[in-house]
């Protein structure tokens, strides 16, 4: 390939991810445009949103798909956006059930080694358990994540279906790690419409809750993006999405004391804690090359098998 030719490959490159970004941020903007301008605030983290704000949500939710699903139709112009997504079952069958399962126990593990975290260091106070209530919560969370589930498809396509996949495209070394590095910064500041409103972190000003988000969503990507690279799919990543933003944070409501003050810097995912959770098993995932692209998958056929909720604590 001649310098010229390499270079206009280059720029064709990163034509699509920045088109990707453009579009992707514009779209949770609008979406979010009618709470902004209402003055709308989140105080406290057991605050329930309204039908206005729940829609807002969704609709931005469905932004970075829609996203990637226009830059490759109209942008880069190749591949159906089925494969270009890794929008399928993983095979085998019983594979897929496995990989699937393992979307659903990993964050279930984290959230539960954070919580332990917390409740160590005397800052998580527990409430009295009885196991028909936990029952109960279970089997209602178990159908808002049914319910939800179409909405973090919208956000998983575009981020561990599109951005990541394209921006890891050598799979190695300094340009691997800037690809986690550049796509978990991009997830975390696109939410930050709702950060501003005091979505994941209520009542804490947006110089606190900007950074704090840019490290959950930093720790946490390499987790979703892992459980992508195993499958050769993007479902897995998206059930561990869906957990972390709907019955993760029902966790921290639900294993509380009833009077506890919940403040989501210091307990569960989204705080110090699960950074802790989070970071130890990135860390082991990285020693153990789990993290790594697989050889088999040649970047230039075909797309990564690749990470990316409400304005409570997902989107």
């Amino acid at each position: 390939m001649t310098n010229d030719s390499a270079v206009r490959e280059r720029a064709r490159r990163r034509r699509g991810p920045a088109a990707y970004l453009a579009i992707a941020y514009l779209g949770m903007w609008v979406a979010m445009s009618p709470l902004l301008f209402s003055g709308f605030r989140r105080g406290d983290a057991r605050e329930e949103t309204g039908a206005l704000e729940e829609t807002c949500i969704t609709v931005a939710m469905f932004a970075p798909a829609v996203a990637a699903i226009l830059v490759i139709r109209l942008v880069e112009r190749r591949g159906r956006v089925r494969d270009a997504l890794a929008l399928r079952w993983p095979r085998p069958w019983g594979r897929g059930v496995r990989a699937c399962l393992m979307g659903l126990a990993v964050p279930a593990g984290l959230t539960v080694a954070a919580l332990a975290i917390d409740s160590a260091a005397g800052v998580y106070p527990v409430g009295d358990l009885h196991w028909s209530t936990l029952g109960a919560w279970a089997g209602g969370m178990l159908v808002q994540m049914v319910v939800a589930l179409p909405s973090f498809f919208g956000e998983e396509l575009g981020w561990q279906g599109y951005l990541f996949p394209r921006l890891a495209r050598a799979g190695r070394g300094t340009h691997l790690l800037r690809a986690y590095l550049l796509t978990g910064c991009a997830f975390a500041l696109w939410h930050l419409p709702t950060l501003l409103l005091g979505g994941q972190y209520p009542g804490r000003p947006w110089y606190v809750s900007v950074p704090a988000m840019v490290v959950s969503c930093t720790l946490i990507l390499p987790v979703f993006t892992w459980l992508r690279l195993r499958s050769d799919s993007v479902l897995p990543a998206v059930l561990a999405h869906t957990f972390v933003s709907t019955a993760s944070v029902g966790m921290v409501k639900e294993l509380a004391a009833p009077t506890a003050q919940l403040d989501p810097l210091t307990m569960g995912l989204t705080g110090w804690p699960g950074w802790l959770a989070s970071g130890t098993l990135v860390a082991f995932l990285a020693l153990t090359g789990r993290l790594r692209i697989p050889p088999r998958t040649p970047a230039s056929s075909r797309p990564l098998p690749t990470a990316g909720g409400a304005l409570t604590e997902g989107a």
